[in-house]
């Protein structure tokens, strides 16, 4: 019997990857994961059996993984961002747990897409956040707006993922009409398409007018809080240092 590890792989390039999260896929006898996120990585780790399976199959694959660790494989689950975040990290815990089978479970973080968001847009994380998904794929939709409003009400930044797709376009509509009822429609917003990966691309916008730039299932949307503002483009949010009290 050998071991899972659960890698959080950052946005898909190498150069976002943590060491640890390379070592693991070298020394890993399968490299399993989501179709996308396993075309993203294949090319740096040749020689290797990769397994890949649709959205929604996450149960499957934490099962499969399951099975080939207890063949004696050394497997490496990955997922996009960081795999305890909205990642694969939980249901292989959970899989491993409900199985009694003592297979051991290391998990490996990764760059998140709100950190690779944040970075492009300068420094709009700065001070306490929120991360909320509007897919309502595994939360109940009131149950999310609820959230985003507890939020905005907070004066918390906002870090919104899976904004909008062919399915759900209203959603994100809905989500900044709430934020409207707490934060000035001037607040800063960071529209971030494709973060660290190929076509990125983003804009900077205020809450009145930020949709009126694409926005999609690949976007991180950044709602900024009350001290939020925008200097030779790039968002800042201030911790609260006194610039006027440095040390001399």
């Amino acid at each position: 019997m050998s071991k899972i590890t659960v890698i959080g792989i950052g946005p898909g390039n190498l150069e976002d990857m943590t060491q640890r999260a390379i070592a693991a896929m070298e020394n890993a006898d399968i490299i399993m994961g989501y179709s996308t996120y396993i075309e993203l990585v294949e090319k740096y780790f040749h020689g290797k059996e990769f397994l890949s399976s649709g959205m929604t199959r996450e149960i499957e694959r934490c099962r499969l993984a399951l099975q080939k660790a207890l063949e004696g494989k050394s497997v490496a689950l990955i997922s996009s961002g960081d795999s305890g975040i909205y990642g694969m990290a939980g249901i292989m815990l959970e899989v491993v747990n409900d199985s009694e089978s003592g297979v051991p479970v290391e998990v490996i973080p990764g760059i998140t897409a709100a950190n690779a968001a944040a970075a492009i847009l300068g420094a709009p994380l700065m001070h306490d956040f929120a991360v909320i998904s509007l897919s309502d794929l595994m939360t109940p939709l009131e149950q999310i707006y609820k959230r985003v409003e507890c939020a905005a009400q907070g004066d918390f930044v906002l870090c919104l993922y899976n904004p909008k797709s062919k399915g759900r376009s209203d959603y994100i509509v809905k989500a900044r009409d709430i934020v409207l009822k707490y934060k000035s429609p001037d607040t800063p917003v960071g529209i971030v398409r494709n973060a660290g990966r190929e076509n990125e691309a983003y804009d900077i916008a205020t809450l009145a007018n930020m949709l009126d730039f694409p926005i999609d299932m690949f976007t991180v949307v950044i709602i900024g809080n009350s001290k939020t503002y925008i200097e030779k483009g790039r968002i800042i949010t201030p911790r609260g240092y006194d610039l006027q009290k440095r040390v001399k």
